[in-house]
């Protein structure tokens, strides 16, 4: 009985301050990892093509593009860390120290912030482009998307510090046992997580992204209602229309989205529950971030330029002499 109980232990060396091992059966335990990694595989490859493309081709040098650029970081470290992180806590004993832990912790806190920044810088961007086309050249330069950028880490790891200065004085102080990896997070602390990081970015990415949509269909509106105008106008106008309600229908695939992955993680936050011990935990944060491997479908397979880039990158023409110089566009 002694070896059996031993084996159940995270640390049988230490049978009085061990954790024991998840008793989850194998085969769900199998089913979640296979579906886990797989997700995680595919995230980490979309947005490593994303960086590998805006990167390597000169001509995706733009200001939005290093937004996008970003966004794939973040959400790359998503799929590399985050998510395997989530699925040794779920299915396994933590076996990398309490300091590893600590430094796990800060790492997601970091890309999950400077993911949320990225996306509202995104919708700054677009709703400069849309509603104010004639100076988004002179508004949105590459020198100010470069400091925003750097600006938006430098404020992730900042507040990411905010949450983990207890845990740095004393790493693993909330675990009850060896092999135990948590991050506790007090009402109080939470509530002020709730307002800047939910709240806020939801509030400005929504009313931004409605400003954007109501402009868009103005104009295609507008255009449609001079349509009997000059003979040069009506060639020009279908074209116009399509790609403002192409717009407009875009956007609201990404406020929906991103809110579908959001919500559920926050409702939590927001009714007081603790995510450490709910029994749904795992799947709420894996949910909220999974949307790191939706960001790339919706944002960069919708521009043609990233199918080509794809292509070059797997057929390996990359690798050719002045390749950098392609046309993209």
């Amino acid at each position: 009985m002694e070896v059996k109980d031993g084996a159940e232990l995270c640390f049988p060396q230490f049978p009085n301050t061990s954790c024991r091992k998840p008793s989850s059966p194998w085969p769900q335990t199998l089913l979640i990892n296979i579906v886990c990694y797989s997700i995680s595989l595919t995230t980490v490859t979309l947005n490593l093509l994303i960086i590998i493309s805006i990167s390597h081709f000169r001509q995706l040098h733009t200001p939005t593009n290093i937004l996008l650029l970003s966004l794939a970081v973040s959400d790359f470290l998503v799929g590399l860390v985050l998510m395997l992180g989530e699925v040794l806590r779920k299915t396994s004993c933590w076996f990398l120290g309490d300091f590893v832990c600590f430094l796990y912790n800060y790492l997601s806190i970091i890309i999950s912030i400077s993911s949320l920044g990225d996306m509202v810088l995104i919708s700054v961007d677009r709703y400069v482009a849309i509603c104010d086309p004639l100076h988004y050249n002179t508004r949105i330069t590459m020198n100010r998307v470069k400091l925003s950028v750097f600006l938006c880490w430098l404020y992730s790891a900042s507040y990411s510090f905010f949450f983990m200065k207890d845990d740095l004085t004393q790493p693993g102080r909330y675990n009850s046992c060896y092999g135990e990896c948590l991050l506790v997070i007090d009402y109080f602390t939470g509530l002020i997580d709730l307002v800047l990081s939910f709240i806020v970015s939801v509030t400005v990415i929504v009313a931004l992204y409605l400003r954007v949509f109501a402009v868009a269909v103005s104009q295609a509106r507008s255009m449609h209602s001079h349509i009997t105008a000059v003979t040069l106008q009506l060639s020009v106008t279908p074209k116009a229309k399509k790609s403002e309600l192409k717009a407009a229908r875009t956007l609201g695939v990404l406020v929906v989205v991103f809110l579908m992955c959001l919500c559920p993680y926050y409702s939590v936050s927001l009714a007081g529950d603790s995510l450490v011990n709910a029994s749904s935990s795992f799947y709420v944060v894996f949910v909220f971030l999974c949307n790191s491997g939706l960001n790339p479908l919706i944002y960069a397979f919708l521009y043609p330029w990233f199918r080509k880039a794809v292509k070059l990158i797997v057929t390996l023409q990359i690798l050719q002499p002045g390749s950098c110089e392609t046309n993209m566009l």
